[in-house]
Order: structure tokens, then C-alpha cells, then sequence
């Protein structure tokens, strides 16, 4: 009998670093109607905001010479790219990581699959980690798919183009490509930081929604209060106080103070927010 038994008490063959390969967490995420829902909107949301814009245009807007946002959103696929991303970021994008981070653990246990799953037995941490890893490819690519959708759509709408600015500055394709990857990139580390505070709430409550909604709840709570010029310097500090500073990649030459000022302060309520989720799993009870 002995030899079927490992040192550490495991069944002999056993190794934990081959529980729940990443690979298949997200064929088993990727299945799922909430996130064929997400995706199917990531494809929409695009083609919606062109026929809003086609059919909302006017002989009045074409021959205002002044460039409005408009105006430079049905200038090219790129601009109608930038307008995309500038008109989700607040909140679009906000509920979409939310909803990957946030049902990480809450919604497995609230299907009660969680004891389950740590009983296959999969170590907890890793478990853990494997979620937060998919929640974040998910994430990642819903964001890529909002953006190529549109540059593809806005291309075949609106032309393959430059960018014009709302400055009047002219940035070529090449450039402009660039600039692009650079602000999803952005974005990707900016948004991360309600994907790990959702990622949190999930670990704390057996409720999706509450996770979810306790999470989209608190950034919007920061972006009032980031509206309130009486706080002064303190505004500084929320997590929401660089979420435009993306659109500093327009400038020429960039500004790039604010950029790595948001990534920053975005990697590390990112690092709190994952330490915190991790600490309360290792210590939960999941049998209950």
C-alpha cells in the first residue's frame, strides 16, 4: 500500500501543477452564454455607433469647418476607433471587467461547485490563480475585440484614413496603429484595477452580482467624487484619476507624465486588491 502513497500523503502520480490547466479553465469560461453575451456585444457596439452616427449626421455638422468630436469620429476608421474607446472607458469597459473578475469564485460558489473543485484536489492557490489568469485573457480579448471591430467597421464606413485629432493635428496609419496598441495597452493595466477589486469582492461573498455591482458601484462612487474640485490633491489617488490619459498618446509630442503616472498607480491598487482576494481564499471555508 505504501507505495501508492507519496511522502506527503498523495496518491502516487499525483502533481498539483497539473490540476485545472489554464487551457482548459478557459474552454470551460469561454462556453458560457455570459461571456458568448459579452462578446456578442463587444461585436455590436460598433456597428450600433456607426448607424447612430450615419444616421445622425447632418448637412449642418458636414459643412461646419471647426473639427467637433463628432466631426473627427466619421473622419476615418481610427477616429471612429479613438470614439469607441473614449465613449466606453467610463463605464462600458468597467462592467465588462467586472463581470469577468467578479464571478472568479462567487459564482462557483454559488453553484456549489467550488468544495468540488478543491476536492478533485486542486491546490487552492492555484485554483485561485488559474481564475484570475482566464478572467484576465477574457478581459484582454473582449477589449481587442471592441477595438478591432471598430477599426474594421469604422475602416469599411468611414475609410482607412489618418487620424485627425480634435487639435487639428494629422497622425499617419502607421502612427496611428502604433499610438492604438499603445492605448489598449493602457487601457488592458487600467481597467485591471476593478477587474482585481471585483476579483476581491468575489472571494469575499457567494453572490456574482454582489461582487459585480459592489465593484462597478465603488469606481463610479471615485468618478463623482474625482468630480469635486474642493478635494483637491486627493483626487490624485483614486483609481480613477488617470482613466483618460490614454487620449495623451494624441498629443505631438506625447505627454507621457500622466501615462506612467496611471499605469503606476494601476499596478499597484492591482497588486493590493489580488493580495487581499488571495489572502481571504486561503483562509475561507469552503465546505459550508
Amino acid at each position: 500500500m505504501t507505495q501508492h502513497v507519496q511522502p506527503t500523503g498523495a496518491v502516487a502520480g499525483y502533481r498539483p501543477e497539473r490540476t485545472l490547466r489554464l487551457s482548459v479553465e478557459l474552454r470551460r469560461q469561454f462556453k458560457r452564454r455570459r461571456t458568448l453575451g459579452v462578446y456578442a456585444l463587444m461585436v455590436a457596439l460598433p456597428l450600433v455607433l456607426i448607424g447612430a452616427l450615419q444616421l445622425g449626421a447632418s448637412e449642418e455638422a458636414q459643412e461646419n469647418s471647426r473639427i467637433n468630436l463628432v466631426d473627427v469620429a466619421t473622419s476615418s476608421g481610427l477616429n471612429f476607433t479613438l470614439f469607441v474607446l473614449f465613449a466606453t472607458t467610463g463605464f462600458f469597459l468597467v462592467v465588462v471587467y467586472a463581470l469577468f473578475f467578479g464571478d472568479t469564485v462567487a459564482v462557483e460558489a454559488q453553484w456549489g461547485s467550488l468544495r468540488y473543485a478543491l476536492a478533485t484536489p486542486v491546490p487552492r492557490m492555484r485554483l485561485l490563480r488559474q481564475k484570475w489568469l482566464a478572467a484576465l485573457v477574457q478581459s484582454v480579448a473582449a477589449l481587442l475585440t471592441l477595438a478591432t471591430v471598430a477599426v474594421v467597421a469604422g475602416g469599411i464606413a468611414f475609410g482607412f484614413d489618418d487620424i485627425r485629432t480634435p487639435i487639428g493635428i494629422t497622425l499617419d496609419q502607421g502612427d496611428g496603429m502604433l499610438r492604438l496598441a499603445g492605448m489598449l495597452g493602457y487601457l488592458a493595466v487600467h481597467l485591471l484595477v476593478v477587474g482585481a477589486l471585483a476579483f476581491w469582492f468575489s472571494t469575499i461573498t457567494d453572490a456574482p452580482l454582489a461582487a459585480v455591482g459592489g465593484s462597478v458601484f465603488t469606481m463610479v462612487v471615485f468618478a463623482i467624487l474625482d468630480q469635486v474640485e474642493q478635494l483637491g490633491s486627493i483626487r490624485d489617488w483614486f483609481p480613477t484619476a488617470e482613466e483618460f490619459a490614454w487620449t495623451d498618446l494624441l498629443q505631438t509630442p506625447i505627454d507621457s507624465g500622466d501615462l506612467y503616472r496611471g499605469v503606476i498607480q494601476s499596478l499597484v491598487y492591482i497588486a493590493i486588491f489580488t493580495a487581499l482576494g488571495f489572502r481571504h481564499f486561503a483562509r475561507r471555508d469552503v465546505t459550508s
